[in-house]
């Protein structure tokens, strides 16, 4: 009997059976790559890009764009950068594309394992402390350019608030308070949030907040896809909340999406934040 065959953690189980199926530690070096150099075959890699999360009245909302870039071409434009952790949980990802989806699937097998294991689920500080060490597992391969930056959002079933964790590729977590943004538009999208995001805001405000964070992030940086009213592909927006966790569906998204770029015709800098304390 091997020594990690009853642990509450997946990923160490797997590591004891079968470590070469675990993202990032496939067997043979990466192609093409020097240390500190990454090759052009992991350049033209597709890669994820902005993420946004807000928390909100009694939950918190986690939003991606869709575009995927492998250098200066638009590879994919319906990726999904957001997935269902668990009940209570979900993660976004900026980085390399294909390692991003294995970690947000492995990353959900590993709390689905913990509660059957243990016939309880981990705290939410518990399954950000998960997730950190599975970042720290793929060092290795970011520091030869498949880079992965997850955010994690869940609703804290102990104080009945939503929580933000954000990681470095070392590791973390990093709990951020009322909103944060990672990926290559995150400083715009960051910027926008802090204009139009107000403690406490409805479950509805939040999400229109981050649709329009994710606009101007689109506005301003290639690799971020805004909305696509053409082609029907919008942003991935879920909430996490008391009920769980809920994708909006693509006609939700739509809607949400249609009424900010309507507003951009009138307002192309988008909404004005109210000044509190203003005159009126």
């Amino acid at each position: 009997m091997r020594a990690n065959e009853h642990s509450s953690s997946f990923t160490d189980v797997l590591a004891a059976y079968s470590p070469g199926l675990l993202p990032g530690r496939a067997a043979g070096p990466l192609p093409d790559v020097t240390p500190g150099t990454p090759g052009q075959a992991i350049r033209d890699l597709p890669h994820g890009t902005t993420i946004v999360a807000a928390t909100c009245d009694h939950g918190v909302v986690l939003a991606g764009d869709r575009r995927a870039t492998a250098g200066n071409f638009i590879a994919k434009r319906d990726l999904e950068k957001v997935f269902r952790s668990d009940e209570f949980s979900a993660l976004g990802y900026a980085g390399t594309g294909s390692l991003g989806i294995e970690f947000a699937r492995l990353f959900a097998i590993e709390l689905e394992h913990y509660e059957k294991m243990e016939e309880r689920s981990l705290s939410l500080e518990g399954k950000a402390n998960r997730l950190a060490s599975m970042v720290r597992g793929n060092l290795g391969a970011a520091m030869q350019g498949l880079v992965l930056v997850p955010l994690f959002v869940g609703y804290d079933e102990e104080s009945g608030q939503g929580r933000i964790f954000s990681y470095d590729v070392v590791g973390g977590p990093y709990e951020e308070h009322r909103y944060y943004s990672i990926g290559s538009g995150s400083v715009f999208a960051g910027s926008a949030l802090k204009k139009l995001y107000a403690d406490g805001m409805p479950v509805g405000d939040a999400v229109l907040a981050c649709m329009q964070a994710l606009y101007d992030a689109a506005d301003d940086d290639s690799a971020t896809g805004g909305p696509d009213l053409s082609r029907r592909i919008f942003p991935v927006i879920a909430t996490v909340t008391a009920d769980g966790y809920r994708k909006l569906s693509e006609a939700e998204a739509g809607d949400v999406a249609g009424h900010v770029v309507r507003g951009r015709m009138t307002r192309p800098d988008g909404p004005a934040a109210q000044l509190r304390g203003a005159s009126s």
